[in-house]
């Protein structure tokens, strides 16, 4: 038996006015998923705890079959084991965004005007990062290069008591003032950031997107912290062997912890322009040798941040026609399959970010049919009445162990 998990983050979402009251899930040409809806269980699944806070990593681990409240450390630690970054018992590591703010005399009165500084590349941020750790890097700190605008800072023998550090997609649009960590113990991260935009403000890198009128790189948002994370292996923990495909450093660090393959994918952004192709033939491929692949699809997340109507529903169909079609027919070869089509959590255009709501799954089986639903979306799975209340069950479901 091989299973799949086909994970659309941020895919769920609000009715808007805008879509005549429907969802993007609603709205979006999806034939191959509202096929899979009329014979597959449909149901919620609540992936995220009321007591935390709704980020990608708790909602992942959730659906990947690990109970946050018992092994959550932090986002930016795992997203450090992706990177290869090795954390001692005592180090803190938290995520650097690259972004963008708004022209003003003082610090606190400048706006987010942008969580990712327009996409900046991976190589035009290495250079940034190696202008931050001349000014900061020490004996306590130092900064690594992730992937475009996702970096990571380590603090050597630091702190997380900082004060709830708040994700800059969360802010979108607003002063930042009354976001920035204000306790005494986050007074070096504080003075990072403040000082981070004298450094690039006129570095070459941003000279020379301003000349292109490209987003400048011109701040950095400090959050995500935590300590080395603990997972138990997933073979040890399931009795299976897994692979994790993703674009986001995030999902490969929650791989490379849990000890399963992560495969590499060439042309992978977690935006909709991804190597769709690509990510599913890594699918395929990782199944040859694994019983499990979570293939990890951020383009809906990722529009829904920067309210894209139009673009998270067309990430929604070139999931469907580009992931899922060609998924369905490359897995005849495997025989019997069992497919888990889910968000991690919502992502509503109209407020751009995360929330806590329970989220739509489709659970097929190549064996036999269910009675299911007309077609995939929230008000559909909502309807069967079918609920799961913690997320980490959802795993033990399709893996048919409860």
């Amino acid at each position: 038996m091989k299973y799949i998990v086909l994970l659309c983050d941020g895919m769920s979402d609000l009715p808007l006015d805008e879509l005549g009251g429907k969802t993007p899930m609603q709205v979006a040409n999806k034939p191959n998923m509202d096929r899979l809806a009329k014979i597959s269980l449909v149901g919620m699944v609540k992936t995220v705890d009321d007591s935390l806070s709704p980020g990608s990593d708790v909602a992942n681990l959730s659906v990947m079959g690990y109970n946050p409240l018992e092994c959550y450390s932090g986002r930016s630690p795992l997203e450090a084991a992706s990177i290869g970054v090795e954390l001692g018992s005592n180090d803190v590591s938290l995520r650097c965004n690259f972004i963008t703010l708004s022209k003003a005399e003082r610090y606190e009165d400048r706006e987010m005007l942008d969580y990712c500084a327009g996409d900046i590349s991976t190589a035009e941020a290495d250079e940034l990062i190696r202008a931050l750790n001349e000014k900061f890097a020490d004996e306590a700190f130092k900064y690594y290069t992730g992937f475009c605008y996702r970096h990571c800072l380590v603090w050597k023998n630091g702190t997380t008591q900082l004060g709830g550090l708040i994700p800059p997609h969360d802010i979108s649009g607003r002063k930042i003032g009354d976001y920035l960590p204000n306790t005494e113990a986050a007074e070096p991260i504080a003075r990072m950031m403040r000082q981070a935009c004298d450094i690039l403000e006129n570095h070459p890198v941003n000279m020379a997107r301003a000349a292109r009128g490209e987003a400048p790189a011109n701040g950095i948002w400090l959050w995500g912290e935590g300590k080395k994370p603990n997972l138990e292996p997933f073979r040890e923990k399931f009795g299976i062997d897994g692979a994790v495909v993703s674009a986001v450093d995030l999902l490969k660090g929650i791989g490379k912890c849990a000890r399963m393959r992560v495969m590499e994918v060439e042309g992978a952004t977690g935006y909709i322009d991804t190597n769709f192709e690509g990510k599913t033939a890594a699918a395929l491929a990782a199944l040859e040798s694994a019983d499990y692949v979570y293939l990890h699809i951020e383009a809906p997340d990722e529009c829904g941040h920067r309210r894209e109507t139009a673009n998270k529903i067309r990430s929604i169909e070139l999931i469907d026609s580009r992931i899922l079609g060609p998924l369905l027919n490359g897995m005849k070869q495997f025989g019997d399959f069992r497919l888990l089509i889910a968000p991690d959590h919502p992502t509503p255009l109209s407020i751009g970010s995360h929330t806590s709501d329970p989220v739509p799954f489709l659970l097929y089986d190549s064996r036999r049919e269910h009675q299911g639903v007309d077609s995939f979306s929230e008000q559909s799975a909502m309807s069967t009445g079918n609920m799961i209340d913690e997320g980490y069950k959802l795993m033990l479901k399709l893996l048919e162990k409860k």
